[in-house]
């Protein structure tokens, strides 16, 4: 189960166990549309995407390779991976 998709798509929730299911704040069941749940796009997925590609370390020897050439490796670099990784 997608338990960040369905927190997002049912606020009611407040427990869920992947052989029991959701439930409320009452211990009901909260019957969840899998197709939905399925379907959810995670508005914050290019952040973490973007993090992933950026590593620091690279990001301070391009800096400072920019500073010393005058280039902008570091500008070019983190540029492509927002657009690889866009904004919904």
């Amino acid at each position: 189960m997608n338990h960040e998709a369905i927190r997002a798509l049912y606020p009611n929730v407040v427990t869920i166990d992947d052989t029991t299911g959701a439930k409320d704040n009452n211990g009901n069941n909260v019957e969840i549309d899998m197709d939905l749940v399925n379907a959810w796009v995670d508005p914050n997925a290019y952040k973490y995407k973007r993090q992933r590609a950026y590593s620091l370390l690279n990001q301070f020897e391009m800096q400072f390779d920019d500073k010393q050439n005058g280039t902008t490796t570091w500008q070019d670099a983190i540029t492509a991976i927002k657009l690889a990784n866009p904004k919904p």
